[in-house]
């Protein structure tokens, strides 16, 4: 591996990615990356760089409408958008309902084919703040009612349940705020069984920890798949288990596993007022971004095709937040490498996708 540039939070190993990116496997299919958040014209110009560089040829992208030209306009055919509620707006949790579901409408009319549902359980203290106690569980009559809208249209339905179990050995700790682990998928059953439409829970369904929970809720739902988004956490995790258990279950479940990298761009990325990037020139702050960007898929890409076997070049600061006089902010995982066979990676980072999503699109 190269190691050339200052190490960051994105760049722990100094890597040059655009290097790394010639060193991986060359297939002959593109990539498809079913989640991630490619958020201004300026960022989304960086974000091709990395697509392009590591083989993804489409982009399905949770970006907000007002942006979806902007976007558009820099990636051409090669991005597909997700409708999501305006959480950036968001004043009244009655807006997931009616206004969403007006939302979903109008999006569908463009050519949208999926529809997000976030139901972390980060939500309860959202919830607590409105006064409406549940009401941004997936189950609750708002989400009901624009999920409806979404599955009568025919669209996917993707939905975000569940975090890490290192959050829920930290940051939620009070189940009777937040519920135990297990308690979060009782509402994302009950959504399952109610609504006859494909389902894509991300990042591999909120417990990557748990591969036999996971085919379980595979086993009892055959519309459901998972996605591999949220880079540091599936690393983490993900790495953890020996080569024979994960090819094991992704062989398994072929064609319901997709992949996605859960990548964020802004143009927040590329000011010099973002965090740590006031000495930066603004050459230095477009490649801080593209390592950012880029990392999430030299780490996923490394994880899947390779036999590394070493530290993650992305802090985790999970680690800190379990153990904080072992770990800093700087801290990462150990990445080991499962190095999956072209058949099922091609399933995994495209087959799957295509399957699904563009039978959809017409």
């Amino acid at each position: 591996m190269t190691n050339m540039k200052t190490p960051h939070p994105a760049n722990r190993l100094g890597l040059d990615y655009a290097t790394e990116a010639t060193s991986l496997p060359q297939h002959d299919f593109p990539i498809i990356d079913v989640h991630t958040h490619v958020c201004g014209d300026k960022a989304a110009v960086v974000y091709k760089r990395a697509a392009e560089l590591y083989g993804v040829g489409l982009t399905y992208s949770m970006t907000p409408p007002e942006e979806m030209d902007a976007v558009r306009a820099v990636l051409g055919e090669a991005v597909r958008f997700i409708a999501i509620p305006d959480y950036r707006n968001l004043t009244s949790l009655d807006q997931l309902g009616t206004e969403y579901s007006r939302r979903i409408e109008h999006l569908y009319g463009q050519g949208v084919r999926i529809a997000k549902f976030w139901s972390a359980p980060r939500a309860r203290d959202m919830e607590a703040k409105s006064g409406v106690p549940g009401a941004m569980r997936l189950d609750a009559p708002p989400i009901l009612e624009s999920m409806g809208t979404a599955a009568g249209l025919g669209m996917v339905i993707m939905v975000h349940i569940g975090d890490p179990d290192t959050w829920f050995a930290s940051k939620y700790t009070d189940a009777g705020r937040y519920g135990t682990k297990p308690e979060q998928y009782v509402p994302l059953e009950a959504v399952l069984e109610r609504f006859d439409v494909p389902f894509i829970a991300a990042h591999m369904g909120g417990w990557p920890e748990d591969l036999d929970f996971l085919s379980g809720l595979l086993s009892r739902h055959p519309k459901l798949h998972l996605d591999t988004s949220a880079t540091k956490w599936m690393v983490r995790e993900l790495s953890k288990h020996s080569r024979e258990k994960l090819v094991e279950f992704l062989d398994k479940w072929r064609g319901r596993i997709l992949f996605g990298s859960d990548i964020v761009t802004s143009d927040d990325h590329l000011s010099a007022e973002v965090e740590g990037a006031t000495e930066l020139s603004p050459m230095q702050r477009h490649e801080r971004a593209f390592d950012l960007y880029a990392s999430r898929y030299w780490a996923l890409r490394t994880m899947l095709e390779t036999d590394y076997a070493g530290e993650s070049p992305i802090a985790d600061p999970d680690l800190m937040m379990l153990d904080a006089q072992r770990y800093d902010a700087m801290s990462a995982p150990r990445l080991e490498g499962k190095g999956l066979s072209v058949s099922l990676l091609k399933t995994l980072m495209h087959d799957a996708a295509k399957s699904l999503l563009q039978p959809l699109e017409g």
